[in-house]
């Protein structure tokens, strides 16, 4: 258990000592209202431990951040819940029994709705988040590959259209698409062959690759900007 956990754990057990000296040193009528009260009031506390455990227990700090919102729909929760449950408690003689369960239900299940809605928008950012991350990591792959082909190139020539194609490379819409798979296909392949004529020292097939990759590099752009 990290410190923050077990300061939680510590703030929520004082909160619940003080809400139970309230509740009983105080002479309040114990009655079935004083009950549905105090009950409701420690659930909401208790309920605590799992918001923060369900926002902030995964070691991922993006996670963590996302799991604020939650964190925050739980407080208010409880701010809420306290609020209602000492006013209860203390017009206990005059609220009918059936007044206080419907006002403690109606605040829990706005509560559990907020959580459930926020919590289920939290893991719909992550997975956009985890897709986008590898959208992006095929055309990374291929601007760090033709980066690199610039300084194999002996001939000033070739170098000279190295340059240009790692900058078309660098410029690129670097997310993929099912619209885009084969064309990426083809210039992983193209740039693999490109690699082979420079290791080789074949300069003439090197800048014939060069030509088809910008040319295939430009057509996967237009398909990129029309599936915006």
């Amino acid at each position: 258990m990290n410190k923050n956990a077990t300061r939680g754990i510590i703030i929520f057990a004082i909160l619940l000592v003080v809400f139970s000296a309230i509740a009983f040193v105080i002479p309040f009528p114990k009655n079935g209202v004083f009950w549905i009260a105090y009950l409701c009031g420690v659930f909401a506390i208790l309920f605590q431990i799992y918001i923060f455990k369900s926002s902030f227990g995964k070691e991922d700090a993006r996670s963590r951040f996302y799991g604020f919102p939650i964190a925050r729909l739980g407080i208010y929760y409880l701010v809420i819940q306290m609020i209602a449950s000492i006013a209860e408690i203390a017009l206990s003689r005059i609220i009918p029994a059936w007044v206080a369960i419907i006002v403690n239900l109606l605040i829990l299940a706005f509560a559990l709705i907020g959580c459930i809605t926020t919590e289920t928008m939290r893991d719909e950012i992550e997975r956009q988040d985890e897709k986008l991350k590898k959208d992006v990591s095929n055309m990374r792959e291929l601007q760090s590959i033709s980066a690199a082909l610039v300084d194999q190139c002996s001939d000033e020539y070739l170098k000279k259209e190295m340059k240009k194609l790692a900058e078309e490379f660098r410029y690129s819409d670097p997310i993929s698409s099912e619209a885009t798979k084969e064309l990426e296909a083809d210039l992983r392949s193209r740039i693999g062959d490109l690699q082979q004529a420079i290791t080789d020292g074949d300069v003439d097939g090197a800048k014939a690759l060069c030509g088809k990759l910008s040319n295939c590099l430009r057509e996967r752009n237009r398909i990129c900007s029309v599936n915006k």
